[in-house]
């Protein structure tokens, strides 16, 4: 199968905010296989550092089937691209035309072992780690969905987890992508898993990998479905590594599905919208009980107030 390969240059003073916006609107038109290119902070002496060329420029490029309908979506999505430029964001557009065969597997060079906590790694299903007692490791093969485990957002939501998750509760992922928290969750000890998606994809992929780490069935589910429309039941723990608007959008139904005793994981949210996401809380009730960042993310650990029913 071809796709049309399409690819958004851009410049900005706030590369983040570029970043996260450029994303939201590729996924807003459930574009795959969507990979940012952009200049990254070095990390720590001695952990991989010069392991990858800074790009020429800043870019993100997703992948549209070549469909007859497609050439609508890329004109929408052109529009909504050269409308970022109020907010200074400029944006120049370059499509391409590709096998499946091409690109499907290319982004695997990049993902290498990473070591997420003490305890947590999560490994490339095509790369070798051996295992230490101890450790969590989560297999992975991500496909065509979101979550790998080495992007900020990922990683603090997993942070989270091991501090805040505890053996035998429940566990709702909102936006389970490739099905990473899930894994992370039942390898906690987590007694029921929920992971619901609006992309069928990203579902495949889940359940795949879900099998992969030999999580039993018959601890979770998984649907294609917005918050809304899940059940109206409460839950001990509840993750939603998305992005703020979203997450903003769905507070309140998050915030019916907690009790005093339940801690919601926020993540993808980059610094510029934390106010509007910590307003939101506050009209739901919620307040942040820990906070997490790296570099201009931030990921939230948030409880319901006392005497909030």
């Amino acid at each position: 199968m071809k796709f049309y390969k399409t690819t958004l240059l851009f410049e900005a003073g706030d590369i983040p905010l570029a970043e996260e916006l450029i994303c939201q609107i590729f996924f807003s038109f459930n574009v795959k296989g969507v990979v940012c290119d952009i200049p990254l902070e070095e990390p720590d002496e001695g952990f991989g550092t010069h392991t990858l060329p800074l790009p020429e420029k800043n870019s993100i490029t997703g992948y549209l089937p070549l469909l007859d309908s497609s050439a609508l979506v890329l004109e929408q999505i052109r529009a909504r691209a050269a409308k970022l430029a109020d907010l200074g964001i400029r944006v120049e557009m370059v499509i391409g035309v590709v096998d499946e065969k091409d690109w499907a597997d290319a982004w695997k060079a990049y993902f290498n072992v990473t070591r997420i906590t003490d305890r947590i790694i999560v490994k490339p299903q095509w790369k070798d780690h051996v295992e230490k007692k101890g450790e969590i490791v989560i297999h992975l093969d991500p496909g065509m969905a979101f979550g790998t485990g080495t992007h900020p957002t990922t990683a603090m939501c997993l942070k989270l987890m091991e501090t805040f998750l505890s053996p035998g509760q429940s566990f709702l992922d909102v936006g389970t992508g490739s099905g990473i928290l899930m894994i992370a969750a039942a390898k906690l000890g987590a007694a029921s898993l929920l992971g619901i998606d609006t992309d069928e994809t990203a579902l495949v992929v889940a359940r795949e990998n879900l099998d992969l780490n030999k999580v039993d069935p018959s601890l979770y589910r998984l649907s294609c479905q917005t918050l809304d429309r899940t059940e109206s039941r409460t839950w001990g723990c509840i993750a939603a590594n998305i992005i703020a608007q979203v997450i903003v959008d769905i507070l309140p139904d998050m915030a019916l599905r907690m009790t005093q005793d339940t801690t919601a994981i926020l993540s993808g949210i980059i610094r510029e919208r934390l106010a509007g996401v910590l307003a939101a809380l506050e009209a739901n009730g919620l307040a942040v009980v820990h906070e997490e960042s790296v570099d201009e993310w931030v990921a939230l650990a948030v409880q319901k107030k006392p005497g909030i029913e």
